[in-house]
Protein backbone atom coordinates (compact mmCIF):
# COMPACT_ATOMS: atom_id res chain seq x y z
CA UNK A 1 0.00 0.00 0.00
CA UNK A 2 1.46 3.34 -0.92
CA UNK A 3 1.45 6.83 1.36
CA UNK A 4 -0.99 9.52 0.58
CA UNK A 5 2.28 11.18 0.39
CA UNK A 6 3.37 8.80 -2.56
CA UNK A 7 0.32 8.97 -4.34
CA UNK A 8 0.71 13.17 -4.17
CA UNK A 9 4.44 12.72 -5.90
CA UNK A 10 3.31 9.81 -8.49
CA UNK A 11 0.51 12.88 -9.27
CA UNK A 12 3.58 14.95 -10.63
CA UNK A 13 5.40 15.36 -14.31
CA UNK A 14 8.08 13.23 -14.12
CA UNK A 15 10.50 15.71 -13.43
CA UNK A 16 8.66 16.97 -10.62
CA UNK A 17 8.06 13.70 -9.36
CA UNK A 18 11.66 12.93 -8.99
CA UNK A 19 11.95 16.19 -7.13
CA UNK A 20 9.16 15.41 -4.76
CA UNK A 21 10.34 11.48 -4.16
CA UNK A 22 14.22 12.69 -3.43
CA UNK A 23 12.65 15.17 -1.11
CA UNK A 24 10.44 12.29 0.30
CA UNK A 25 13.48 10.42 1.15
CA UNK A 26 15.45 13.38 2.87
CA UNK A 27 13.00 14.42 4.77
CA UNK A 28 11.82 10.77 6.53
CA UNK A 29 15.60 10.04 6.78
CA UNK A 30 16.70 13.11 9.02
CA UNK A 31 13.73 13.89 10.77
CA UNK A 32 13.01 10.31 12.09
CA UNK A 33 10.57 11.64 14.94
CA UNK A 34 8.56 13.41 13.01
CA UNK A 35 4.57 12.61 11.17
CA UNK A 36 3.91 13.17 7.88
CA UNK A 37 0.57 13.71 6.04
CA UNK A 38 -0.93 15.48 3.11
CA UNK A 39 -2.28 18.67 5.22
CA UNK A 40 -4.14 21.71 2.99
CA UNK A 41 -3.69 19.09 0.08
CA UNK A 42 0.73 19.09 0.43
CA UNK A 43 2.71 16.78 2.21
CA UNK A 44 3.93 18.00 5.46
CA UNK A 45 6.25 16.63 8.54
CA UNK A 46 5.43 17.35 12.19
CA UNK A 47 7.06 17.20 15.52
CA UNK A 48 4.37 17.02 18.12
CA UNK A 49 1.83 18.13 15.93
CA UNK A 50 3.69 21.42 15.17
CA UNK A 51 4.24 21.66 10.94
CA UNK A 52 7.72 21.65 10.56
CA UNK A 53 8.60 21.15 6.65
CA UNK A 54 6.99 20.42 3.77
CA UNK A 55 6.69 20.75 0.07
CA UNK A 56 4.31 21.80 -2.59
CA UNK A 57 4.00 22.05 -6.53
CA UNK A 58 3.96 25.80 -7.54
CA UNK A 59 4.41 27.88 -10.76
CA UNK A 60 7.30 28.44 -9.97
CA UNK A 61 8.47 25.03 -9.59
CA UNK A 62 8.82 22.40 -6.26
CA UNK A 63 8.63 24.66 -3.48
CA UNK A 64 9.88 23.27 -0.32
CA UNK A 65 8.65 25.10 3.04
CA UNK A 66 10.48 25.20 6.24
CA UNK A 67 7.46 26.90 9.06
CA UNK A 68 10.26 28.14 10.73
CA UNK A 69 13.01 28.54 8.26
CA UNK A 70 13.40 32.84 8.57
CA UNK A 71 15.46 31.85 11.96
CA UNK A 72 17.52 29.12 10.36
CA UNK A 73 19.42 32.04 8.92
CA UNK A 74 20.55 30.45 5.64
CA UNK A 75 21.08 32.06 2.49
CA UNK A 76 19.43 30.02 0.25
CA UNK A 77 16.14 29.88 1.70
CA UNK A 78 13.82 32.71 1.07
CA UNK A 79 11.68 34.43 4.24
CA UNK A 80 8.09 34.51 3.60
CA UNK A 81 7.11 37.98 3.66
CA UNK A 82 3.82 38.03 5.83
CA UNK A 83 3.71 37.76 9.93
CA UNK A 84 5.06 33.73 9.54
CA UNK A 85 8.42 32.55 10.63
CA UNK A 86 8.76 30.57 7.06
CA UNK A 87 11.32 30.27 4.42
CA UNK A 88 11.28 28.29 1.59
CA UNK A 89 13.29 27.00 -1.54
CA UNK A 90 12.31 26.35 -5.01
CA UNK A 91 13.52 23.65 -7.17
CA UNK A 92 13.14 22.74 -11.06
CA UNK A 93 15.14 20.23 -11.55
CA UNK A 94 16.20 17.22 -9.06
CA UNK A 95 20.18 18.30 -9.34
CA UNK A 96 19.43 21.60 -7.67
CA UNK A 97 18.87 19.72 -4.72
CA UNK A 98 21.96 19.72 -2.39
CA UNK A 99 21.53 17.01 0.24
CA UNK A 100 24.27 18.67 2.39
CA UNK A 101 22.08 21.74 2.10
CA UNK A 102 19.44 19.69 2.95
CA UNK A 103 20.11 17.87 5.61
CA UNK A 104 21.31 21.03 7.70
CA UNK A 105 18.07 23.02 7.61
CA UNK A 106 16.56 19.89 8.50
CA UNK A 107 18.53 19.19 11.41
CA UNK A 108 17.83 23.31 11.95
CA UNK A 109 14.04 22.20 11.88
CA UNK A 110 14.33 20.36 14.71
CA UNK A 111 15.96 22.70 16.92
CA UNK A 112 14.49 26.13 15.86
CA UNK A 113 10.70 26.07 16.20
CA UNK A 114 7.77 28.31 16.55
CA UNK A 115 4.70 27.10 17.63
CA UNK A 116 1.96 27.11 15.07
CA UNK A 117 -0.17 24.24 16.18
CA UNK A 118 -1.52 26.94 18.99
CA UNK A 119 -1.41 29.61 16.41
CA UNK A 120 -4.83 30.19 15.93
CA UNK A 121 -5.74 29.41 20.16
CA UNK A 122 -3.09 32.26 20.36
CA UNK A 123 -4.95 34.58 18.24
CA UNK A 124 -2.28 34.87 15.38
CA UNK A 125 0.35 35.52 17.72
CA UNK A 126 3.61 32.97 17.38
CA UNK A 127 5.61 31.93 20.04
CA UNK A 128 9.11 30.37 19.87
CA UNK A 129 9.15 26.78 21.13
CA UNK A 130 12.81 25.77 20.51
Amino acid sequence: MISDIESYNRKQSPEDKAICDLLFKEINKHLKKSENKIWHGHPVWFIENNPIVGYSKQKKGIRLLFWSGADFNEEKLIAGTGKFKDASVFYTDINQINKKDLEHWLSKSEKIQWDYKNIVKRKGKLIRLK
